[in-house]
C-alpha cells in the first residue's frame, strides 16, 4: 500500500533581549493522506490503562459507603471467626474525615514524586504502583485500628495520583489528535465504572470487604502493563530508536508506514532538548511555555476540587442522611453514580466534536446553579425540621429535589471540567516540561482536594450545611469567569501547538 504524507515546518519566534524577535528549534507537524492508522492497538493499549484508572475510581467510590459504615461502630461486622474480636474498633467524625482526607495527602505527595517516577518510564512506573496499591487494600480489609487505615489511606493515594499522572500522559503521547479525547475519556468513564461498582458494593458489603474486592483492579493493571508497549516520545526522548520504531508500528498497525512520523517525533525531541540545553532555573520557571499551562490546569484544578465535588463524592452518604426523608442514602448514591458514568459516556462523543472550551462553560454554569438550588433546599430543610418531625407524612414529600441538584451537579462536572482538566494536563504543556508540569498540577490538584474533604466537616459545622454549598456555588461561578477569561480551546490541535504561545492568540 503506497503511503503519502505531507508535512511542514514551523518556526516559532522567540523574543531576544534587544527586543527583536529571533526563530527558535522548529517543531514539525505531519498531515497524511495514507490511509488512517488503525486504532484499535491505541484502544487496548487503553483498555490495559483503564485497570489503573478503576483502580482508582473503585478507591474513590469506596470511601463515602465505607465511612458510613465505619460510623455505624456494629461490632458484628466487624469481628473475625469467633474468639477473634480483635479487629473490631469505633471512630469519631474527626477521625473520619481524615481517613477521607489522607488519601489526597497522599495523592500530593505522590503527584510530586510523579515527574522523577516517570523519568524512568511511563510503562514502568505503573508496574512499581500497581502491586504496592494492592498490598495496601489487603491491608485495610484486615486493619486491627484506625491508625493503620490512615497509613493505607495515605500509601493508597499516593499509588493512585501517580497511576493516573502516568495514565494521562500515556494516552497524550500514544494516540492520534483525532481519537486523543476520546481514548482520554474512556480512561474517565472507566473510573466512573469503578466509583458505581464500589456504591453498589457499599450497600451490601462492609468496609472490610469491599476493601478486599477494590484489591483486585490494580493487580489487573500490573497483568496489563505486561502487553502494552513504551510510549514512542519516551524511547525517542532516551535514545532508543528501534523500540521507539517497533512501539509506533504496534500502535498505528503493520499496514502504516510510520517512518514519517518517527521523523517527526526525533526533530520534536531534538528541538526540545535544545531548548533545554538552553534553560536554568531562573528562566525555567519563569518562560511561559511553563507557567502558563501550569495556572491554566492548575486554576481548573482549584475550581474543580472547592466546587463540592468532593463532598458529594467521599461524604455522599453522611450528606444524603441530613436531607432525604424516606429515601435510602445508598440507593441515592447508587443513583447519581450511575448518572455519572452515562455522562462520561456523553463526554467522550462530544469532548472532540463539540470542543472543550463550550463544555467547560455549560458545566461550570449549571454547577453553580445545581450547587445553590442543594443549598437553598437543605437552608430550607433545616428552618423545617421540626414541622416535619412533627407532621410524618410530609416526610420525604420533596426528596427528589436535593436528589436532582446532586445529579444535575454530578452530570455537569463529568460531562466538563472534571474529565477535561485532566485532558489539558496532556495537551498544553510541550514535551520538555510534560513531565515537571505534570507532577506540578497533579500534586496542586490533590493538594486542594485534601483541604477541600478535610474542611468540610468544619465548613458544615461554621456554615451549616446550607452554607457549605452556597459557598461552593460562589466558588463555581469564580470557575466560570475563569474558563471564559484564560482556557484555550485545544480541540483537533497537534500537542506541539499547545503552548503558551498558542494560548496567548486565542
Amino acid at each position: 500500500m503506497s503511503v503519502h504524507h505531507k508535512y511542514y515546518v514551523t518556526t516559532v519566534p522567540e523574543e531576544a533581549e534587544n527586543g527583536f524577535r529571533m526563530p527558535r528549534a522548529s517543531m514539525v507537524h505531519m498531515t497524511s493522506t495514507a490511509t488512517r492508522p488503525q486504532h484499535l492497538s491505541q484502544v487496548l493499549a487503553t483498555l490495559a490503562l483503564s485497570m489503573g484508572t478503576l483502580s482508582c475510581g473503585l478507591a474513590k467510590g469506596y470511601t463515602s459507603p465505607a465511612l458510613d459504615s465505619i460510623l455505624d461502630s456494629q461490632p458484628h461486622l466487624y469481628q473475625s471467626p469467633p474468639n477473634n474480636t480483635w479487629w473490631a474498633f469505633s471512630v469519631t467524625k474527626q477521625e473520619v474525615s481524615w481517613v477521607a482526607s489522607l488519601s489526597m495527602l497522599g495523592a500530593w505527595f505522590g503527584a510530586m514524586i510523579g515527574d522523577w517516577i516517570m523519568r524512568r518510564g511511563r510503562r514502568l512506573a505503573l508496574r512499581l504502583t500497581s502491586l504496592p496499591l494492592a498490598a495496601v487494600w489487603l491491608l485495610t480489609g484486615i486493619a486491627p485500628c484506625v491508625e493503620l487505615v490512615f497509613t493505607t489511606s495515605f500509601i493508597g493515594g499516593l499509588c493512585c495520583a501517580v497511576i493516573t499522572m502516568v495514565a494521562q500522559v500515556y494516552i497524550s503521547e500514544i494516540s492520534v489528535p483525532g481519537i486523543r479525547g476520546c481514548l482520554s475519556a474512556m480512561l474517565k468513564v472507566v473510573g466512573h465504572i469503578g466509583v458505581l461498582s464500589s456504591y453498589i458494593a457499599g450497600s451490601y458489603l462492609n468496609w472490610r470487604q469491599s476493601a478486599l474486592v477494590v484489591a483486585v483492579a490494580p493487580t489487573m493493571l500490573f497483568v496489563g502493563t505486561l502487553f502494552i508497549p513504551e510510549t514512542p516520545s519516551y524511547l525517542v526522548l532516551n535514545g532508543r530508536d528501534e523500540e521507539a520504531a517497533g512501539s509506533l508500528k504496534w500502535l498505528r498497525g503493520s499496514h502504516v508506514d510510520i517512518k514519517q512520523e518517527l521523523q517527526v517525533i526525533k526533530t520534536n525531541v531534538l528541538a526540545s532538548r535544545a531548548k533545554q540545553y538552553e534553560l536554568t532555573f531562573r528562566n525555567s520557571v519563569l518562560t511561559p511555555r511553563l507557567y502558563k499551562p501550569i495556572a491554566i490546569t492548575c486554576g481548573l484544578m482549584f475550581f474543580q476540587r472547592f466546587s463540592g465535588a468532593n463532598a458529594f463524592i467521599y461524604y455522599a452518604v453522611i450528606v444524603f442522611r441530613q436531607t432525604l426523608g424516606d429515601m435510602s442514602p445508598h440507593g441515592a448514591m447508587i443513583a447519581v453514580g450511575f448518572v455519572q458514568l452515562l455522562a462520561s459516556l456523553l463526554s467522550g462523543f462530544l469532548i472532540d466534536i463539540v470542543g472543550r472550551l463550550p463544555l467547560l462553560i455549560a458545566s461550570t454554569v449549571f454547577m453553580s446553579l445545581a450547587l445553590a438550588g442543594f443549598g437553598s433546599y437543605a437552608y430550607y430543610n433545616s428552618m423545617s425540621q421540626n414541622f416535619t418531625y412533627n407532621d410524618p407524612t410530609l416526610m420525604g414529600k420533596h426528596d427528589w429535589i436535593p436528589l436532582l441538584c446532586v445529579l444535575v451537579f454530578t452530570t455537569a462536572l463529568a460531562l466538563g471540567i472534571s474529565p477535561i482538566s485532566w485532558l489539558l494536563i496532556g495537551e498544553l504543556f510541550p514535551l520538555e516540561y510534560r513531565g515537571l508540569g505534570s507532577s506540578i498540577s497533579t500534586s496542586f490538584s490533590y493538594f486542594c482536594a485534601f483541604f477541600g474533604i478535610k474542611l468540610f466537616m468544619d465548613f458544615q459545622q461554621l456554615l451549616g450545611l446550607h452554607g457549605a454549598f452556597w459557598f461552593y456555588a460562589a466558588v463555581a461561578v469564580c470557575g466560570l469567569c475563569f474558563v471564559v477569561c484564560c482556557v484555550p480551546e485545544t480541540k483537533g490541535k497537534q500537542l506541539d501547538e499547545m503552548n503558551p504561545d498558542y494560548a496567548q492568540a486565542r
